[in-house]
């Protein structure tokens, strides 16, 4: 972003806070935060040591909004490097608090009860918000799982079996095929009218395919670091998923039907997430379960 770019904001920023005072409201601006994104530093690096010039900003009282690499919106923690480790890792840290707390205050290790207390105390906590912030990095996958890993080991008849085992012995999909799932139904209510769809995704039905998702295209000219963006974006990776679906699942336009069926369709992909001390084909995404299926009918 350039000076002048850069001043318009400032004047946009004065200009929000004088309209509120005028309006006999007053802003909190010890709570302003600002999250820079840049794709090219070649800018900044050129400035140098001068680069505040380009991401600062004045407030009213003298103070200064300086550039923060977190900022919390909405209950999601937003990085200033485009992804999601921060907030999982702060995710991940308050599960694993819960589930100490779980474990500590109730000694009954039955699977029904211990299913109950999971589902609705430790579970909910690592999907909000999911189809946002589903991430890519196997490390990260691998530190949200690790959380119902921990915890299904504890559960009364499971401690002998593996992870994965322990999935089907107790009917759970993995947290990373639930994510995945939540994307798919966000998907069909935004197709339905039932959430808003912001990005604007197209679909087109066809007699023989049912309802396909237009997939974005990715800008040729665009910097090659920004693919990886580009891939795992909310509107390419639910296009994707979506255009999996067969078409008598595609075209059901009730919710409750569409889950049924779209459970269903799971059940007929491995569900093998990625594991520390474990060897998986895949990264168990169900994309990458069909494209290997695709490669072994080769």
């Amino acid at each position: 972003m350039d000076l002048a770019t850069k001043s318009l904001l400032q004047d946009d920023l004065l200009n929000v806070i004088a309209w509120a005072l005028k309006n006999n409201m007053q802003l909190n601006e010890a709570k302003f935060e600002i999250l820079n994104y840049s794709l090219n530093n070649s800018l900044l690096l050129r400035e140098l040591p001068f680069t505040s010039q380009y991401s600062c900003y004045n407030l009213t009282n003298g103070r200064t909004i300086d550039p923060a690499k977190t900022v919390r919106d909405l209950g999601v923690l937003l990085s200033n490097d485009c992804s999601w480790s921060s907030h999982i890792q702060q995710m991940a840290k308050t599960a694993r608090t819960m589930t100490s707390w779980v474990l500590s205050v109730f000694r009954d290790r039955s699977r029904f009860l211990m299913l109950t207390l999971y589902k609705t105390m430790v579970r909910s906590k690592l999907e909000y918000c999911c189809p946002v912030w589903n991430p890519d990095k196997i490390s990260d996958i691998e530190a949200i799982e690790s959380i119902q890993r921990h915890y299904t080991r504890r559960i009364s008849g499971c401690q002998n079996l593996d992870y994965w085992e322990r999935l089907q012995n107790l009917n759970l999909l993995s947290l990373q095929r639930r994510r995945e799932r939540y994307i798919i139904i966000h998907t069909w209510k935004m197709m339905n009218g039932l959430a808003p769809n912001d990005i604007n995704m197209q679909f087109k039905e066809s007699s023989r395919h049912g309802v396909k998702a237009t997939v974005p295209a990715f800008n040729k000219k665009a910097q090659c670091s920004i693919s990886t963006h580009y891939e795992n974006s909310f509107g390419v990776k639910a296009a994707k998923l979506w255009n999996l679906l067969p078409k008598e699942v595609n075209t059901i336009q009730v919710l409750e039907t569409f889950k049924s069926s779209l459970a269903k369709f799971l059940k007929g992909f491995p569900d093998t997430p990625p594991t520390k001390g474990y060897t998986a084909i895949t990264n168990n995404s169900l994309l990458e379960w069909t494209l290997q299926k695709d490669l072994s009918q080769e």
